[in-house]
């Protein structure tokens, strides 16, 4: 896994929080149906393409990861934080969890069909999502998918906000669409939605992409 003073840290960040984390209620997919309908859509778009592996990166204690299992796909998850990656094998021991980056995989090139970052990349400094994206375009394999979900600017530059965990970004839709095809990813569809009670009040951006 590649070492750096900001993943060092995120890594940190989440391990010390990781024990109130777990016991935090894990219904957001319940309370969401639009957030359901999008991991839906990707589910259908993998299965679609003859399936094969998914990797959830960014997946915390996994309960995306296992709604993935849920919706009939090969998945895994993967996290930079050990302590997270334990919260996930303990709730999860059916399913299969790594410690690692979002930006140096231990993984083949081609070798997944589809890639879930559920507001993960929110953390990675601005100038960095361009590598970002370089590796997941590396391991999926031609014509997989990638789906992004992110806290939406709401028509203002990017910017920082008050995470309670660490730095994190809000991003305008359209500029991260727009690295994602530098990247070489075609869009096939984008989602926002405005928070829901007892959300942070922060508008949602999801974006569906396909390597190309």
């Amino acid at each position: 896994m590649r070492e750096s003073s900001h993943l060092r840290a995120t890594a940190e960040a989440y391990d010390a929080v990781a024990v109130p984390y777990a016991d935090l209620p894990r219904d957001d997919l319940e309370r969401f149906p639009l957030d359901r309908a999008v991991l839906a859509a990707f589910a259908e778009a993998v299965r679609a393409c003859d399936g094969g592996p998914v990797a959830e990166l960014g997946c915390g204690p996994g309960p995306v990861t296992a709604h993935l299992r849920d919706l009939g796909l090969d998945v895994f998850g993967v996290d930079l934080s050990p302590a997270m990656i334990d919260l996930a094998r303990d709730a999860h021991p059916d399913l299969r969890f790594e410690v690692g980056s979002m930006d140096a995989l231990d993984l083949a090139d081609g070798q997944l069909r589809g890639i879930v970052s559920w507001y993960s990349v929110i953390h990675a400094p601005p100038q960095d999502i361009p590598a970002y994206f370089a590796e997941f375009r590396r391991v999926l394999a031609e014509g997989g998918h990638l789906l992004l979900a992110f806290f939406e600017s709401e028509g203002e530059p990017l910017t920082t906000f008050d995470h309670a965990v660490t730095t994190a970004y809000r991003w305008p839709i359209d500029d991260l669409a727009g690295l994602a095809r530098e990247a070489g990813f075609a869009e096939v569809g984008r989602m926002l939605r405005e928070p829901c009670e007892g959300e942070r009040r922060q508008r949602r951006g999801h974006l569906l992409m396909r390597k190309v």
